[in-house]
């Protein structure tokens, strides 16, 4: 079901005049029933039991007393109560007025009309290859960074569009399958140190490559690489490859567990390699003889045969994954071997279990899994009946969709299902899983702009932002 509800104003103000008849006339058993989240039958009420059809009543039982002999004076003494009956139901009215009309403007705030989510094309609606990452820069123009190697900065004015090369790699990537360039991000002091960091699979090496451009006049060289750090790949797949910069400033990697299936080499569960993990790093000042230093708060530093750069380990092949803006956690999609697709929260020191647990399932033995005391279980799942590659995405904090602040959207690349999560104490993980809308689309990656307003990275077609139709 939709998260987005559907709220019918009309049928509240109905219960709301039922109810009224009810108190009034003691006596009407008929009750009705509104459904938040579905259109609901508006019943025709009976009219409402008020002063006046009080007044009526005594008039008639008068009558009766008047044709058995009652005297004048009854008669006045009816006109006078039947007269102080018609002002008191004239001042009740009167005062009833403005409150009906606060309930009714309460009620207005309260219940939202439903809003229907659709996706629209940016850019012109210019097509894309494979399309992985999107980035705002300062000015309003867009980066783009598709797979086969290129970075093409996008900028619109006044309904056209221009094109421009930031960056080639395609004579220096492998572009196959998981392989290529896989993330991009921007320096968090862009305007003061315009630096570009990109992720991706050198050509002709068994290993894949974080590396740092500077952009100068808007075209950053390949001549001009800072190559940061080099993680050997035993297999062509399960790359992961998202870079992010954290609100402290450092820099995240999210690396898969080196390919294959099942985590052959049980990497994911192996600190000294960091395969399977997120690394965090410092690569403010740095040059070709210290290309990152290790912030020393990280969790691992100075513990013998761990990787001090590792964050959090236990990971199968985290494919995007997003810092919310407000509470600063780190929100990633891992992918699954054959049954369950997870999202997880990861923070500092934390195991997730990969290859002991595949999402919040036993992979390994019984026994494995017992023994495995501090893995920690996904915020949200799904099954391969709902799609077979989880597309991490974002905690939306935009200002267009506010029915959907706090809520982490993803997608599934087989199905093209976005689904959100939202908050929800009753939830044995917190969060309840719910479907946005059905996109159809093989969606790779989600983007961001300086607004917080959502975009849709998909394979052979337009860039497409998240809309109220």
């Amino acid at each position: 079901m939709n998260r987005i509800r559907s709220y019918n104003i009309g049928a509240a103000l109905v219960a709301l005049l039922l109810l009224a008849s009810v108190a009034v006339a003691c006596g009407d058993d008929e009750q009705t029933q509104a459904s938040r989240g579905a259109p609901s039958q508006q019943v025709a009420p009976d009219e409402p039991q008020s002063t006046a059809r009080s007044v009526e009543a005594s008039d008639q039982a008068a009558d009766q007393r008047d044709d058995s002999g009652a005297s004048e004076s009854a008669q006045q003494s009816r006109a006078e109560v039947r007269q102080d009956a018609q002002q008191d139901d004239e001042a009740q009215t009167a005062a009833d007025q403005p409150e009906q009309a606060a309930r009714d403007e309460s009620e207005s705030e309260a219940e939202p009309a439903p809003v229907t989510l659709g996706l629209r094309p940016i850019l012109g609606g210019h097509q894309f290859h494979q399309p992985i990452e999107m980035l705002e820069l300062p000015d309003g123009s867009f980066l783009v960074a598709e797979q086969r190697g290129y970075i093409t900065r996008f900028v619109q004015d006044n309904g056209e569009v221009e094109q421009f090369g930031i960056l080639d790699l395609t004579e220096s990537i492998t572009f196959r399958g998981e392989q290529g360039l896989l993330s991009m991000a921007l320096h968090p002091d862009y305007e003061d140190n315009p630096f570009l960091f990109v992720y991706y699979s050198p050509r002709g090496e068994s290993m894949t490559r974080l590396s740092r451009f500077r952009i100068v006049q808007g075209q950053a060289f390949v001549e001009a690489e800072l190559v940061i750090i080099e993680i050997p790949q035993p297999y062509s797949n399960h790359n992961g490859g998202a870079i992010r910069f954290g609100p402290d400033g450092m820099l995240y990697l999210g690396l898969g567990d080196g390919g294959a299936a099942n985590d052959p080499q049980g990497h994911g569960q192996n600190r000294e390699t960091l395969l399977g993990t997120i690394i965090r790093i410092e690569v403010n000042d740095i040059d070709t003889a210290t290309p990152y230093r290790i912030p020393t708060d990280n969790p691992f530093l100075g513990i013998a045969g761990v990787r001090p750069e590792i964050w959090a380990f236990g990971l199968r092949n985290p494919w995007r994954m997003a810092f919310d803006q407000e509470t600063g956690l780190l929100w990633a999609g891992d992918v699954g071997q054959d049954r369950v697709e997870e999202i997880v929260i990861v923070r500092a020191g934390e195991n997730h279990g990969w290859n002991v647990f595949e999402g919040d399932e036993c992979f390994r033995s019984d026994d494995d899994c017992a023994a495995l005391t501090d893995a920690i279980a996904p915020v949200g799942t799904y099954g391969h009946d709902e799609g077979c590659s989880v597309t991490g995405g974002m905690v939306y904090r935009g200002n267009a969709l506010r029915h959907l602040q706090g809520v982490y959207i993803f997608s599934d690349f087989c199905s093209g299902t976005i689904w959100g999560l939202w908050p929800d104490d009753s939830a044995e993980t917190g969060w309840a899983r719910e479907t946005i809308l059905e996109s159809g689309e093989l969606i790779a990656s989600f983007a961001v702009d300086d607004d917080g307003e959502v975009y849709v990275l998909v394979f052979g077609g337009p860039i497409l932002k998240l809309v109220a139709e």
